[in-house]
């Protein structure tokens, strides 16, 4: 395993008994913790709303606390959802970053915001 594996299965582990714990498997099924990653994006989203972009760069350190919980809370819900689902998360990052580097290759993305089928 990887370190950013490990990290990731520590994690669910962590995850998976914090929810065995407090009795929450059975709330948590594929759509409603999806539903719950969805909600907690748009929290995130919330922080940067009419923001110009040097803004959004430059967030005063209290912001920046908030998004930051408000990151985590989007990796939990999406690592307890992988574990719902069986899916080895690091690995299917991997592929898709793979599958990326195909979609995009760099002497035709470069510096650019096209999709891969307008390339």
């Amino acid at each position: 395993m990887t370190k950013h594996t490990d990290s990731l299965e520590t994690l669910r582990e962590r995850l998976a008994q914090f929810a065995t714990e407090r009795d929450w498997d059975q709330f948590h099924n594929p759509k409603n913790l999806a539903m719950a990653m969805a909600g907690e994006a748009g929290e995130l989203i919330e922080h940067f709303q009419w923001l110009t972009p040097d803004q959004a760069a430059n967030l005063p350190q209290a912001a920046r606390d908030e998004v930051a919980l408000e990151c985590a809370d989007v990796l939990l819900f999406l690592v307890r959802l992988c574990d719902k689902l069986g899916i080895d998360l690091a690995a299917a990052a991997e592929k898709k970053l793979k599958l990326n580097a195909k979609k995009y290759p760099v002497e035709k993305s470069r510096g650019l915001a096209t999709k891969y089928n307008k390339l």
